[in-house]
């Protein structure tokens, strides 16, 4: 696993960098932004997969989603769809509609990891791949209290009948996993 980020950089997340490096990712691709935020990855999502290519952006949060379509129309990426949606219950998204779901900086969140997880494998097709990018659970940095540790996201995906790729990786404080429907 080499290194993505150079030395110096600070060791946080860079999303440009992350997504330009996931051969995963790739133009013309449908991805699924589960919790996008304020769409630090939807962004670079959206100019890697292309105008042939379409980001959903899902969050709870209005203001989040307020957010990146302000941060897209001055980008001028005009491919993005953004959802308003509780992703442990549904996310509107049709079956078997998307080929990558980006789950990042989301399940400590979550009350209900199981539930985004079947949503995530519900929209995926099959083949597609499910991206994972959150917290290390020793990470002197980010939020207190629930982290998943990546045995417990590993035998959950397992769980739902999704297998493991691959590790990969982000930054200090964060984890990659990549896992397949």
């Amino acid at each position: 696993m080499s290194s993505i980020f150079p030395p110096g950089s600070g060791g946080f997340l860079n999303p440009e960098r992350i997504v330009n490096f996931l051969p995963e990712i790739k133009q013309g691709d449908v991805i699924a932004d589960f919790g996008c935020g304020h769409g630090y990855f939807t962004i670079p999502i959206a100019k890697k997969v292309g105008s042939e290519g379409k980001v959903f952006a899902l969050d709870i949060l209005e203001k989040a989603l307020e957010a990146t379509r302000s941060k897209a129309q001055l980008e001028g990426v005009e491919n993005i769809e953004t959802v308003r949606c509780n992703l442990e219950k549904n996310s509107t998204l049709a079956d078997e509609s998307v080929d990558v779901v980006l789950i990042a900086n989301l399940l400590f969140q979550t009350e209900d990891d199981e539930g985004v997880i079947r949503e995530a494998k519900r929209v995926l097709k099959k083949g597609g791949k499910i991206i994972v990018i959150d917290w290390k659970k020793d990470s002197p940095l980010g939020p207190r209290g629930k982290r998943i540790s990546e045995d417990d996201l590993k035998n959950l995906m397992q769980k739902e009948g999704l297998s493991f790729v691959r590790n990969f990786e982000t930054d200090k404080f964060h984890f990659g996993m990549i896992f397949e429907k």
